[in-house]
C-alpha cells in the first residue's frame, strides 16, 4: 500500500539527512525493529524521502543515513508526484520465486558504481506502513529488486557484497575512490 506521507518529491540543496558510503562501519550494524510508530518515526521518513530524492535515489534504508532502524523508503516513480511512496517497517520476506533474474543496481551509499546481481524475480513482503497497519505485498521485478537490495541494508549487506565478478568489481570500486576491502562477499 502506497505511503500516506506527503512529500514534495524535489531536490534540495542540503538534505536533511547525511549519507553513509561503503567503508563506513554504520553500513555493517543490522538495524533493530522498531518498536514504536509515531510522529517522530514519520519525521523520519519524511526526511528519508527528501533526502533520497535530493540524491536521485529510487530507494533508501535507515542504516545509509546512519539509523538503525528497520525503514525502508521506495519509490520508483520519483518524477510522477501523483505517484506515492513506499514505506516499509520492519519488513520480512515471507517468500521468494525460484526464477533468478540478473540486473545492474546501483547504491546511493556507492556512488557511480553499477554492477550485475543475481536475485530472485518476485518476492512476497508483510510489513508494517507508516502508520503501524500491517500489509502484505507481491512485488516483481525492479520493485522485487529494490526491495531486497534495501532489506540487505537492514542486516548490514551492500549489494556488492552479492556482486560474483570480484576482479570487475575492484576495478569499479577504485575508480570511483572505494576499496575493495570494504566488501564483504555473501556466500
Amino acid at each position: 500500500m502506497p505511503s500516506e506521507i506527503a512529500v514534495e518529491k524535489k531536490k534540495l540543496k542540503n538534505p536533511p539527512l547525511q549519507l553513509h558510503y561503503l567503508g563506513d562501519r554504520v553500513l555493517r550494524q543490522p538495524a533493530k525493529r522498531i518498536t514504536k510508530i509515531d510522529d517522530e518515526l514519520r519525521q523520519l521518513v519524511r526526511e528519508m524521502l527528501q533526502t533520497m530524492y535530493s540524491k536521485d535515489g529510487i530507494g533508501l534504508a535507515a542504516p545509509q543515513v546512519g539509523v538503525h532502524k528497520q525503514l525502508i523508503v521506495i519509490d520508483l516513480e520519483p518524477d510522477n508526484p501523483a505517484n506515492p511512496p513506499l514505506v516499509l517497517i520492519n519488513p520480512t520476506i515471507k517468500q521468494v520465486s525460484k526464477e533468478i533474474c540478473v540486473a545492474q543496481e546501483g547504491c546511493l551509499s556507492i556512488p557511480n558504481v553499477y554492477m550485475d546481481v543475481k536475485r530472485p524475480e518476485t518476492v512476497e513482503v508483510s510489513y508494517k506502513d507508516e502508520y503501524g497497519r500491517p500489509q502484505t505485498l507481491k512485488a516483481k521485478d525492479l520493485l522485487a529488486r529494490c526491495i531486497q537490495h534495501e532489506m540487505d541494508h537492514l542486516n548490514g549487506v551492500v549489494f556488492v557484497d552479492r556482486v560474483d565478478n570480484s576482479l570487475t568489481l575492484a576495478q569499479e570500486l577504485s575508480k570511483n575512490g572505494f576499496s575493495y576491502q570494504a566488501v564483504k562477499p555473501v556466500a
